[in-house]
């Protein structure tokens, strides 16, 4: 009894200094790092953008998803038949991307928000450009999604939904303070040895280089704007916003693909080697992953690059059938000539097993290049935008003609395939059409093919997005769905649902078959 009230007595005396000194304060979030400053903040959320295996993934993910709506990825008869995504029967429990995108986002804001308290305004701008990115994705995935309310931590638990067209305007806006902020952090950067140091450590886009920082702002800016292209009313302000981008100076990126990574980033250390490579290519020891053999390039691809006679990219979109050569990493097993590609019938269930059929090539998966970087955005993509917008909209003030953009967006695309650019070269003033510039009596339709056609390993949820804006090309239906209805659009996922119910309540019944975008016209 004695021992029992010299216990009691203990007990109580730690309780009452808990109360005084917090004795028992043990409720920190680990997960929580007060003392993060914004340049490591930065780094981490860029390679957060590309994979974050506590989420769905991100852009690994969301890329994938667009290859198959998109018509070019379906999977071998290797594997039982995926009815989420060639059936198309889902729920607002499959394809989460909501909750991966946000938790990146509160990154790039946290940057933002404590860039200047920490001497460091020189990521401002470019964190505002992912901003943008990633918000200018979660509406092409969901429509109406919180903006004005968003990434306010627990100030706002609820953040109400904007609308999707409001958002699209105000990421423009966003762009247009994130071209000034560059501007400024270039001024910083160019005073500031140490600042430069920092930079370039943080910056594992383009190693520090702020003006192609500003040149991805505007990249990013003219996708924005050619999304909406086909929406009634709006061609006097994407003008305007062209111009501005033109009169700005700081031009677009050219020549090179916008991607994360690069030989010393990615190391050959389990979790450390290029994503893409990881989950369908092989791992950090070069061995071949089980999921090597199950995306394939689609029957409807591959026809039509033979068709065109567009076998160079062919050749670096697919490799032949019998995969890629072990023992010449980067090159069939079976000779490279076009009988031995042959492509799977979308979301065919039987009679196309791995070795039979085409698998994702070199442009994609070469055995032991694993640190290969990670594209965000194409200069294709970039070249092909502009290409869309001279053509529509022929007196802004963009210097080239609409011909010149589109033959540079080919170009662009064989680069980085890595097929020989001559290749593109050939197609001028040849009689194909859709390649050919003379040949293409619908030019509109010719660019909306090639950016979907140079999306195609490098960027599927930009194809995908470029399928639902045009119709274009007309790809085959699933062979498991008996109707003529695609996704048009995700559901909000079930985490919203629960959390913030009464915004997601509001935004009505979402049919992800007829529910569509405000830029899906069609």
């Amino acid at each position: 009894m004695k021992l029992k009230v010299v216990f009691l007595l203990t007990a109580l005396t730690l309780a009452s200094s808990a109360c005084k000194e917090q004795f028992f304060d043990i409720n920190t979030n680990p997960n929580t790092l007060p003392t993060a400053t914004p340049n490591f903040v930065f780094t981490n959320a860029l390679k957060t953008t590309t994979w974050n295996p506590d989420a769905a993934g991100n852009l690994l993910n969301v890329n994938e998803l667009g290859s198959y709506w998109s018509g070019q990825w379906t999977q071998s008869n290797g594997y039982i038949i995926s009815t989420t995504q060639f059936g198309y029967n889902f729920t607002n429990g499959d394809f989460n991307y909501w909750d991966g995108y946000y938790d990146n986002l509160n990154d790039y804001q946290f940057v933002i928000d404590n860039a200047d308290a920490n001497g460091q305004k020189f990521l401002k701008g470019p964190a505002k450009v992912m901003k943008a990115l990633i918000f200018q994705q979660l509406v092409d995935m969901y429509g109406n999604v919180p903006y004005t309310e968003a990434l306010k931590g627990g100030a706002v638990l609820a953040p109400k939904f904007d609308d999707q067209k409001a958002v699209y305007e105000s990421l423009i806006t966003l762009l247009d303070e994130a071209a000034s902020d560059i501007k400024a952090g270039a001024t910083e950067l160019q005073a500031n040895a140490s600042y430069r140091t920092i930079f370039n450590g943080t910056d594992i886009i383009f190693g520090g280089n702020i003006t192609k920082w500003a040149q991805f702002a505007n990249s990013v800016k003219m996708r924005i704007l050619m999304r909406q292209s086909r929406v009634a009313g709006r061609d006097a302000y994407i003008k305007t916003e062209i111009n501005k981008i033109v009169s700005g100076g700081a031009g677009f990126i050219t020549g090179e693909d916008v991607a994360v990574g690069g030989p010393n980033f990615f190391v050959a250390t389990a979790g450390k080697i290029n994503p893409i490579y990881d989950r369908w290519g092989y791992s950090e020891t070069n061995a071949r992953r089980a999921l090597n053999n199950f995306p394939r390039i689609t029957q409807f691809l591959i026809n039509s690059l033979k068709a065109s006679g567009d076998t160079l990219r062919m050749k670096r979109i697919a490799y032949a059938v019998g995969n890629e050569n072990q023992s010449n990493p980067g090159t069939s097993t079976r000779a490279e000539i076009a009988a031995n590609y042959v492509g799977t019938p979308f979301g065919a269930s039987s009679g196309f097993l791995p070795g039979n059929t085409s698998a994702v090539g070199p442009s994609l998966l070469i055995r032991g290049q694993f640190n290969r970087p990670f594209v965000i955005m194409t200069a294709a993509e970039v070249q092909l935008n502009l290409a869309e917008a001279k053509q529509r909209y022929a007196d802004v003030t963009l210097p080239n003609t609409a011909q010149a953009y589109f033959e540079e967006g080919i170009k662009q695309s064989f680069r980085a395939l890595g097929a020989n650019t001559a290749g593109a070269d050939a197609f001028k003033g040849s009689k194909v059409v859709n390649y050919s510039w003379d040949a293409s009596p619908d030019k509109l339709a010719a660019i909306s093919i090639q950016k979907w056609l140079a999306a195609a390993n490098l960027n599927g949820f930009e194809a995908w997005s470029e399928y639902r804006k045009t119709g274009l090309p007309v790809t085959p239906q699933s062979v498991q769905v008996t109707d003529a209805r695609r996704p048009v659009r995700l559901f909000y996922p079930n985490t919203e649902a629960g959390s913030n119910t009464a915004n997601v309540t509001a935004q009505g019944t979402v049919d992800v078959f007829n529910t569509k975008l405000f830029w899906d016209v069609d």
